[in-house]
């Protein structure tokens, strides 16, 4: 066996001629390109088979739930957010949700509030899904659903920028609500979003659903049947892409989703196809939802998006400026020059948060990738005691041996694209 460490390949291969067999050990990441993310998949090969092989994590480690333990409540959607940027609207939902069962507050949150939290997570979930399938489709050549793909999801972008100020990592879902509510031209905002999404999601299919070499790149690749899925953890697109039915919006639901009508996208392939096809159904889904959330928020405007408990509230009164960016200026009068309590209570509460009771709760959500879930523990402090994550990307990528040894080393990226792993929840 010979690890290849660089070098001219012809000099390599005259070296090793005497040999007489052709296994070697290449590294495949993390710098790789196609490993979304610092993933190291280490590869023995023999010629372009792969033999084994072993994923290597860890290269993203950025210690976030360690960190967590030194920050309020509520400060600590701002790390949370970041573990999946690609869609960290669901990471700052699951952790609101864990941390609203132990301060009891459930069924006190907003409804508009929820309705504002099921939008921006169903428009997060198409815009996770073009990244999944706009990659997935440049890692085989298909430049142009890279292209159309980053087209739509910067339509979807600009409103979550509109909405929270920020393209990416929001901090937007708080503790007992949303930050703020929609701008003044949000729902019409919305409106064009939907209406541009109708006109092009339709390409993905003209590009890709008929094309024989995309589906003869895709159909037969990384397969996994139900049984393996299990066995290993598996949710999401891929699970779903044994024929089985399981989405926690319907088995499992929150913020309401049992009050939406949708269907749950389901597969009987196995293979890397399959699992592109169901988030390409699955954008249409999401869509019908947020067009149910557009009804919604039409009957709700001027309702609260933040529990009704100023000790838990936080901030406070908040709006968003011309720039798009946070201020609270009806908030600043009052507490400035007109109410000493106030301004006591909003310095406290900054500076110190809110208590949770002790306790400990999971709670799982269904992410583009599969069940996200967060383990939350209290010792009845202002701080987290501890919190977990189960990301689906770090199940989803101990599949990548029983999916990849035996077939070629080509086959690998494909296998690992219909996965869609993000490596900062994986390495958090």
């Amino acid at each position: 066996m010979y690890l290849a460490q660089g070098g001219d390949w012809s000099d390599i291969a005259s070296e090793q001629a005497e040999r007489g067999d052709e296994t070697i050990v290449v590294n495949m990441g993390p710098q790789h390109p196609s490993t979304h993310g610092v993933l190291r998949l280490i590869l023995e090969m023999d010629g372009e088979t792969v033999e084994s092989i072993r994923p290597g994590i860890g290269f993203l480690h950025t210690g976030i739930e360690k960190n967590m333990e030194y920050k309020t409540w509520t400060q600590g959607v701002t790390y949370v957010t970041r573990m999946d940027y690609v869609a960290p609207l669901f990471n700052e939902a699951v952790y609101c949700l864990a941390v609203e069962r132990l301060l009891g507050v459930t069924d006190d949150i907003p409804e508009r509030a929820s309705i504002i939290r099921v939008l921006v997570m169903e428009l997060n979930r198409i815009a996770s899904h073009l990244v999944a399938m706009g990659t997935g489709g440049m890692e085989i050549g298909a430049l142009t659903v890279m292209t159309v793909a980053f087209r739509e999801r910067e339509m979807i972008l600009d409103f979550l920028e509109g909405l929270s100020g920020l393209r990416m990592n929001h901090a937007y879902i708080r503790p007992g609500g949303v930050a703020n509510d929609l701008p003044e031209d949000g729902l019409s905002h919305l409106r064009t979003v939907i209406d541009w999404l109708k006109k092009h999601l339709p390409e993905y299919a003209t590009f890709c659903n008929e094309n024989p070499i995309f589906i003869g790149r895709l159909s037969k690749v990384g397969v996994m049947d139900l049984t393996a899925a299990t066995m290993l953890g598996m949710s999401g697109p891929p699970l779903r892409a044994t024929g089985y039915d399981w989405d926690l919006r319907r088995t499992q639901p929150y913020c309401g989703y049992e009050t939406y009508e949708f269907d749950t996208v389901t597969w009987d392939t196995n293979d890397a196809y399959g699992r592109f096809r169901i988030r390409l159904d699955e954008c249409w889904e999401s869509l019908k939802i947020v067009e149910q959330c557009y009804d919604r928020l039409q009957r709700t405007q001027g309702q609260p998006v933040m529990v009704d408990d100023p000790k838990i509230a936080w901030p406070a009164q908040l709006s968003l400026g011309p720039d798009g960016q946070g201020n609270s200026n009806e908030h600043i009068k009052h507490i400035m020059g007109e109410s000493m309590e106030a301004l006591i209570h909003h310095f406290k509460i900054v500076t110190e948060g809110f208590k949770v009771p002790v306790g400990q709760v999971y709670q799982a959500i269904e992410s583009p990738k599969g069940e996200l879930g967060c383990h939350v523990v209290s010792d009845g402090g202002t701080r987290p005691y501890r919190v977990h994550f189960r990301d689906p990307g770090f199940n989803h990528l101990q599949s990548i041996p029983a999916m990849c040894e035996g077939g070629m080393m080509s086959d690998v990226v494909v296998a690992i694209a219909s996965l869609d792993p993000v490596l900062g929840g994986v390495d958090r």
